[in-house]
């Protein structure tokens, strides 16, 4: 979609760099050190990356600014974004691991004698998990080089419709000003912030695929594929895991083939609770966390222990650092995501949104 965003429509409107020292469109002089693009997308994930790279390869000066905001847990990853560092592959790997130890389960139906249990190593699995992570990481970087495609490693926030501001880590601002700039810095996973203890025990997806130690026993809250997902491969690595539903699972899909699917979780050993939810996550003297939930159909209270509270409630937009205000960008009160309409563009006709941030 990002490719053919430039591929369809930006490369035919473009025209000739601005003048030295000021970007078309600019409140005034450049700032002294100030950089300026043709095109400037925020946020390396996949939609910014196949942007950046699409548009370098037509002649453009383009950069790329994306800055990762640690986890409360103090989770943090590279270049990428969630499907690469915290989504689809760390997911997928994990997955493999919990299917590899099914068939090594089942290998002695077909004649080969294995020494049971098996019992399985996270340590070993995360750190090459996460070595496979790194390496993507890696790539990403280097293609932008390839491509002649600048990348800053920097906290971006609105300072004008074509300028914006770059934090580093250490504090140091830098700014950049284009012609074009899109806004491709996805979502991140949502705390149930009326729960007591949920921000101070709890983890969500950006945090258990670069986990050092195993979860142990867990409790995923939420009835996403996401919640689904880990709970699959947490069951399959052979941890105890239960899943706490609000009401029905994977919302939005149809209904006869989530049951299957939550039939399917229940017969390979995954824990359902129907009903529920939760109230308060205390950590106890012995270090484990005792979670209390209400029945919702009887009004009953109810507890249990777990090492590890996962939540899997769903995600919320990149967008309130990005001082879009100051841009002139509108995006939807109820759920903070950048309005645009079928090219993509926001209420800035320069300014482009893509991805998970974006609603049309």
């Amino acid at each position: 979609m990002a490719a053919a965003l430039w591929r369809r429509g930006w490369r035919f409107r473009w025209r000739a760099p601005a003048a030295a020292g000021r970007v078309r469109g600019a409140a005034g002089p450049a700032a002294a050190g100030q950089r300026n693009y043709d095109l400037l997308v925020i946020g390396g994930g996949s939609g910014g990356l196949a942007c950046a790279k699409e548009a370098a390869q037509w002649g453009r000066k383009v950069a790329v600014v994306d800055y990762v905001e640690p986890s409360p847990r103090g989770t943090r990853w590279g270049l990428g974004g969630t499907c690469v560092n915290v989504g689809c592959i760390p997911k997928k790997l994990m997955h493999q691991a919990a299917l590899l130890g099914g068939q090594i389960r089942d290998a002695h139906h077909y004649g080969w004698e294995v020494t049971h249990p098996v019992p399985h190593n996270w340590r070993k699995m995360a750190e090459a998990v996460q070595n496979h992570v790194k390496s993507l990481n890696w790539g990403h970087r280097v293609q932008l080089q390839d491509r002649k495609v600048e990348y800053f490693n920097i906290k971006a926030s609105f300072v004008n419709k074509h300028t914006v501001c770059g934090v580093t880590k250490g504090g140091k601002e830098t700014l950049l000003s284009a012609d074009h700039i899109v806004i491709a810095t996805g979502g991140r996973p949502k705390y149930p912030l009326h729960v007591e203890g949920a921000l101070e025990y709890g983890i969500t997806s950006d945090d258990i695929f670069w986990l050092k130690e195993s979860p142990g026993k867990t409790l995923v809250v939420g009835a996403s594929y996401v919640a689904l997902e880990c709970a699959g491969f947490l069951s399959g690595l052979g941890l105890d895991t239960t899943v706490m539903m609000r009401s029905i699972p994977l919302r939005g899909f149809d209904q006869q083939m989530a049951s299957l699917v939550t039939e399917h979780m229940e017969s390979h050993g995954t824990q359902f609770l129907r009903g529920c939810t939760p109230l308060q996550v205390r950590r106890l003297p012995d270090g484990c966390l005792q979670v209390i939930w209400e029945d919702r159909v009887s009004g009953r209270e109810d507890m249990g222990t777990f090492d590890t509270v996962l939540w899997a409630i769903g995600r919320v937009p990149e967008t309130r650092s990005l001082n879009l205000e100051k841009a002139g960008v509108k995006t939807n009160p109820d759920n903070e995501k950048i309005v645009v309409d079928a090219q993509e563009a926001t209420s800035v006709p320069h300014i482009y949104a893509i991805g998970d941030v974006a609603e049309r």
